[in-house]
């Protein structure tokens, strides 16, 4: 579990390369809501996710081989770690599955990246990803099972303090499960937080009913983001001592919540990154009375045809 320590020495080592996001305040006559809501709009991040703060901070605490970097994803964190080797001036090596979207896969290409299709899942191609590694000797950035990748995700959650000192929960969506390890390392018990996912992609949701890791279905809308197999062993430690309140909901939900914030707001989010405030808008989870909330809107690769219709 990263310390506070780490994550504020993550937040130097990135910041040359990252955006400090904003917030947006949203009052209850906006969203139906009893009180304000609070979004952290991380899909303005570069490369369009959250995922390059872990990507960088995994990659500037290491030393990297001449080999360079590898990494697989569902997309938005081998954007990232593709667009940090290319600032860095390195290589990388992206592996990405079948499911994976074309538009970020163009994304990657453009980057100057070797792409390569590892499988149908993810879980596929994080296992060739791993294989090619043990090959070249490059450096892996896992997506969400690092400590590094956890403390630079949880670089979030202090920016969010920050900016909106006053909540009592934070919502955010879990595919692996490191923008919730690291934000929840960042508040420990000063919030509740709050983990949303897809009903057809439930890593985290299942690992708690268990009492550890276990294969979950990968599928949904939000597969190309949310669609680990399992959740990390690092970011389910951290749900074991900070926890959360786990929800699940259903596709059409998050499908409708996209086109609430086009309609509202007109921002662009891809299915994973607006499953959390779907959560709080769809009523997987109602608020108690009383509740400040924030949400995290984590992504917005994704064909905005999708979305504005």
């Amino acid at each position: 579990m990263p310390t506070q320590d780490a994550i504020r020495a993550a937040a130097d080592r990135i910041a040359p390369h990252i955006r400090r996001t904003p917030v947006i305040t949203l009052s209850p006559a906006e969203t139906g809501l009893e009180n304000p809501l609070v979004l952290k709009l991380e899909q303005l991040q570069v490369t369009g996710s959250f995922k390059p703060r872990g990507a960088f901070n995994r990659i500037l605490s290491a030393e990297v081989p001449k080999a360079g970097v590898i990494a697989a994803s569902g997309g938005n964190h081998g954007l990232a770690v593709a667009h940090a080797a290319q600032v860095l001036g390195i290589k990388a090596e992206i592996f990405v599955p079948e499911i994976a979207a074309e538009a970020k896969r163009a994304r990657i290409a453009a980057t100057g990246a070797t792409l390569t299709v590892g499988g149908p899942t993810y879980n596929e191609a994080r296992m060739a990803s791993e294989t090619r590694a043990a090959e070249t000797g490059a450096l892996i950035v896992h997506a969400y099972d690092q400590d590094e990748v956890l403390a630079g995700q949880g670089t979030i959650g202090m920016e969010l303090e920050a900016d909106a000192p006053d909540l009592t929960h934070v919502a955010v969506a879990a595919g692996g499960g490191g923008l919730y390890g690291g934000i929840a390392s960042w508040y420990r018990n000063r919030v509740q937080m709050v983990i949303a996912e897809p009903e057809e992609c439930p890593t985290l949701f299942m690992a708690g009913f268990a009492g550890q890791p276990i294969d979950a279905p990968a599928g949904g809308i939000a597969a190309d983001s949310l669609g680990a197999r399992r959740v990390g062993d690092l970011a389910f430690e951290v749900m074991m001592e900070v926890g959360g309140r786990s929800v699940v909901l259903q596709d059409m939900v998050i499908r409708n919540t996209q086109r609430w914030l086009w309609d509202r707001l007109r921002v662009v989010a891809e299915p994973g990154g607006a499953t959390a405030l779907a959560a709080v808008l769809g009523g997987a989870w109602t608020p108690p009375k009383g509740a400040r909330i924030g949400v995290v809107v984590c992504g917005a690769n994704c064909d905005p045809g999708s979305v504005v219709e």
